[in-house]
């Protein structure tokens, strides 16, 4: 897919370390020119003053570092009539900013679709954790605040939206690293194809191109994340401070590995993958986490406890669905009970969130408050049973 010029250009929203260290840097190498987009002051005038940062990729095999070079960056805050220009004239806008603010970067991203005449449509990909995060994009620049009535009938013609799965660790990061990112060796990012009907999809190295996204979804959310964050949360109660050191505790990673059973049994039944496959899957991702170089922070793993507690989340989802089903979700039940104790964590805004909840509430409305289950799900009663627990203490 090119616009036309000689110079292929993407719009990427959130200048974190998995847009530096992943998106762009997949970008960068397929050739285009990335504009970084933020409201982040400091983020913005680090890239705007620096030519260049290093993504350092960390494998068991050592290290490769890669050099990112040729891009700009813009305050959406103050220049966003320049953030619109650009992407009317992007071939490719992505975004790595957390699912809570999707809300906020879609008027800018309606407005330069809305004056695109570029005769190939913009393609638009959210990279963020989380199942159907540019569906969601999608709706709120289809909302008519954003895009007006008048101009949803052919909004096709000017953009598409494809729905995303990543998969890459990035640790915190050493003090005084700059722009530089250190990040995982390994990496998944799978792209809907459909979307693209009639017109070519974005050429991106790295991108898996599926007609079916939705098993690839559920796969990563429910084995890597639910694996990585029961880990965190069962390693924060224990007082570990890495994640390598929880799954070195072997009664944590007897445990992990039974909450990946349950999910796995899951997406076999769900998804057709194969019992071989899928059990090769949850050892490759038990290994990739127990990474001792990623020395990857249990508190970071574990932080926004309220988002990774909710409905479609790698906890409450997967348990839910095997409840409705008649399958054993007392691991998985474990795990969310660890995840509501992770409580008042410094420099984690819902972990306080999250006590003040519980302090605040009767459980029944905690559950239904933090997990969007009701009384009518079979689930129900265990996380009721969970929060009580947690409430006494």
């Amino acid at each position: 897919m090119s616009t036309g010029s000689s110079t292929k250009k993407a719009v990427h929203f959130g200048g974190g370390n998995i847009g530096r260290g992943f998106v762009a840097e997949k970008l960068h190498i397929s050739g285009y020119e990335v504009v970084f987009v933020d409201v982040m002051d400091s983020i913005i005038e680090q890239l705007q003053k620096t030519k260049e940062y290093t993504v350092t990729e960390i494998g068991g095999e050592g290290e490769k570092i890669n050099k990112i070079t040729n891009y700009r960056a813009i305050n959406s805050k103050t220049h966003e009539a320049d953030v619109v220009k650009e992407i009317a004239g992007a071939d490719i806008v992505t975004c790595a900013v957390g699912p809570n603010i999707l809300r906020f970067i879609a008027p800018v991203i309606a407005k330069g679709i809305d004056i695109r005449t570029i005769h190939t449509p913009l393609a638009v990909i959210a990279c963020e954790n989380a199942i159907g995060a540019t569906d969601t994009l999608a709706n709120f620049i289809r909302e008519e605040k954003n895009t007006q009535a008048s101009r949803l009938a052919d909004l096709s013609s000017r953009v598409r939206f494809a729905n995303s799965a990543i998969d890459r660790i990035v640790p915190n990061q050493a003090p005084n690293s700059g722009l530089n990112v250190q990040i995982e060796a390994f990496f998944e990012w799978v792209v809907e194809k459909p979307p693209f009907a009639g017109f070519p999809h974005p050429d991106v190295q790295g991108i898996n191109w599926v007609d079916d996204l939705a098993p690839y979804i559920e796969r990563k959310l429910y084995t890597v994340n639910t694996g990585h964050a029961a880990a965190a949360y069962y390693g924060h109660a224990r007082g570990k401070k890495m994640i390598h050191d929880a799954l070195e505790d072997h009664e944590i990673k007897k445990i992990v590995h039974a909450a990946l059973a349950e999910t796995s049994h899951l997406i076999v039944h769900k998804h057709g993958i194969t019992v071989a496959e899928q059990k090769h899957y949850v050892a490759k991702i038990i290994k990739r986490i127990s990474n001792p170089h990623l020395e990857d922070v249990v508190e970071r793993v574990g932080r926004a406890p309220l988002r990774k507690l909710s409905r479609k989340e790698r906890f409450v989802g997967p348990a839910a669905e095997l409840m409705e089903r008649g399958d054993d979700v007392s691991a998985l039940v474990g795990a969310i009970e660890m995840a509501f104790r992770f409580q008042d964590v410094p420099g984690d805004e819902e972990s306080v969130e999250l006590g003040k909840i519980l302090r605040e509430n009767e459980a029944k409305d905690v559950v239904q408050k933090v997990c969007g289950l009701t009384e009518g799900d079979k689930l129900f009663k265990d996380v009721l049973g969970v929060v009580e627990k947690v409430q006494r203490g």
